[in-house]
């Protein structure tokens, strides 16, 4: 991920203020309320990011038309359980844009997760191994199909080994809720060794299909100018289902799977 422009790190971080000001205010209009008294702890999320912002050379990793786009998703949807692969300069934000709600972040490099935690620990955030790297990359897009428990109509995540996309060893955490909105920023892909982003957009895409409660699931993928992204959106993520496209940055809306049972009978055994 490219650091963003001087110009664009202003105009990034003098939105950011904004936003998280307007999400403050947000939760007095908001029809969902914690059961726990969210004035108090909104106000201190949120003044505790405006100041490592304003004081800190470190800016968010996105743009702000980017960024833009996440937002307003989260301002109709916050709070709400928002999972997040990936730590970086902006885990801060996204936490506090979803200020009440429940923000998990999942992060790769240990000594980069230690580093994070050390200066905003109070961020809820795992340490993760994938199996995947990206030289299989074309292994794996071309092989998916041939394993019973890869496909739409079977797929699971917790346990599942014999399905190299799947997570099957995450914290309880992400098993135990559902997301209803999913960043995917991470793991690495840009190097062969890396882990890849193919195991994170196949079960991200198993999470929305299980879905069990109102709505569909908002999914955003970055740096989709990258060949892995942009093959794997398009074969779990649908490009029926893009809602938006803003730079290196597109946007999914997925609905579960029992809505698409319901209203045609038939339970499509391909994910787009």
């Amino acid at each position: 991920m490219n650091r963003p422009s001087v110009a664009t790190a202003t105009i990034a971080v003098a939105v950011f203020a904004g936003s998280i000001l307007l999400v403050s205010s947000f939760f007095h209009f908001s029809c969902t309320r914690p059961s726990f008294p969210i004035q108090t702890f909104a106000h201190t999320d949120v003044m505790t990011a405006l100041v490592h912002y304003v004081t800190s050379k470190e800016v968010p990793q996105q743009s702000h038309e980017e960024i833009s786009e996440s937002f307003s998703v989260l301002l109709k949807r916050a709070p709400c359980n928002f999972l997040v692969f990936g730590l970086g300069r902006d885990s801060l934000m996204w936490h506090t844009l979803n200020t009440g709600g429940t923000t998990v972040f999942l992060e790769e490099d240990s000594k980069w997760y230690k580093t994070v935690l050390k200066e905003s620990p109070f961020l809820k955030a795992h340490h993760v191994e994938y199996r995947t790297k990206l030289s299989q990359a074309d292994d794996l897009i071309q092989g998916w199909k041939q394993e019973k428990l890869c496909a739409p109509e079977n797929a699971y995540l917790r346990g599942n080994q014999r399905c190299r996309l799947a997570l099957d060893n995450l914290p309880n955490v992400v098993y135990e809720n559902e997301w209803d909105v999913i960043m995917i920023d991470a793991p690495k892909g840009y190097f062969a060794a890396a882990p890849g982003r193919m195991a994170a957009i196949y079960s991200a895409a198993v999470m929305a299909r299980s879905r069990k409660g109102k709505g569909d699931t908002d999914i955003f993928l970055h740096d989709v100018d990258r060949k892995v992204e942009k093959t794997f959106a398009n074969e779990f993520l649908c490009e029926k289902y893009r809602v938006g496209t803003v730079g290196r940055l597109w946007h999914f809306r997925i609905p579960p799977a029992s809505r698409r049972w319901n209203e045609t009978g038939d339970l499509s055994k391909k994910f787009c």
